[in-house]
């Protein structure tokens, strides 16, 4: 398997609405094999994109979410109502309109002590999703954005934790913008999922994506990149994934 299939999109509205497309085709197959998904969401503009294309197909292909389970990527440390609260976000735009069950709602408790709400998270994930070989919880598929440093959930450049070693599931950081307190999944569980798709949009992000790309250290997305196969990265970015990739298309490449 290649390590990354990258597809661009003319603009993030078109983006969002093929993602949202192809994650309703895998929740309906779910719902019809009876499997529950476990999924967690990532904050950023796109998300807003995101959650309202899903909203609205779900509702056009009457597709329910009734067994999906979602947890976060990462967390502000804010209360519920905050509008910096990724949970806010979700549960505004996708959540209400789609009635979905609170029980399926595992979210960070942002407003609490960041280490206790951090502990809780953890074991929260770990009560609810089965754990992989080396002992890290096995989530169904983990959405994320991009930074225009190259951050993904809350991992930003320069972390102290080497991403090999980290055992952690949920940690608490200190991140480089505001606001600085939150909660982030460790690498090793993004890592460890069955599907990670990264929603990479906006302007000033075409450095990053094309040192994530290329392999240089240093940008959190090239990190993850280098530790799992089969990452799926849709982009409105202009980058060259770098000479060492095959095209594939017009509008995709696989490395």
């Amino acid at each position: 398997m290649k390590k990354f299939t990258l597809i661009t999109f003319a603009s993030d509205v078109l983006l969002a609405r093929a993602v949202a497309r192809e994650w309703l085709d895998v929740v309906e197959k779910s719902s019809h094999d009876r499997h529950t998904q476990c999924v967690a969401l990532s904050g950023g503009r796109i998300a807003r994109e995101f959650f309202n294309a899903v909203a609205e197909g779900a509702r056009v292909r009457s597709i329910s979410l009734a067994q999906v389970h979602f947890f976060w990527a990462d967390e502000r440390c804010v209360p519920p109502t905050d509008p910096e609260s990724n949970f806010a976000v979700a549960d505004k735009l996708l959540f209400q309109p789609l009635s979905i069950p609170r029980k399926n709602i595992h979210r960070i408790h942002g407003e609490g002590s960041p280490d206790k709400s951090a502990l809780a998270a953890s074991n929260e994930l770990q009560r609810m999703v089965a754990a992989d070989k080396e002992g890290l919880p096995k989530l169904d598929l983990v959405f994320l954005g991009m930074g225009e440093d190259g951050h993904i959930a809350s991992l930003f450049p320069g972390d102290t934790i080497s991403p090999g070693d980290s055992r952690e599931i949920y940690r608490a950081v200190i991140a480089s913008k505001p606001p600085p307190h939150r909660i982030t999944l460790s690498y090793g569980v993004i890592a460890a999922a069955r599907a990670v798709w990264v929603l990479a949009s906006g302007a000033g992000k075409e450095q990053a994506l094309y040192q994530s790309l290329s392999g240089v250290d240093g940008p959190p997305l090239g990190r993850l990149l280098a530790m799992r196969q089969g990452t799926r990265i849709f982009t409105d970015v202009n980058a060259n994934p770098g000479s060492e990739c095959d095209g594939s298309g017009s509008n995709s490449a696989r490395c």
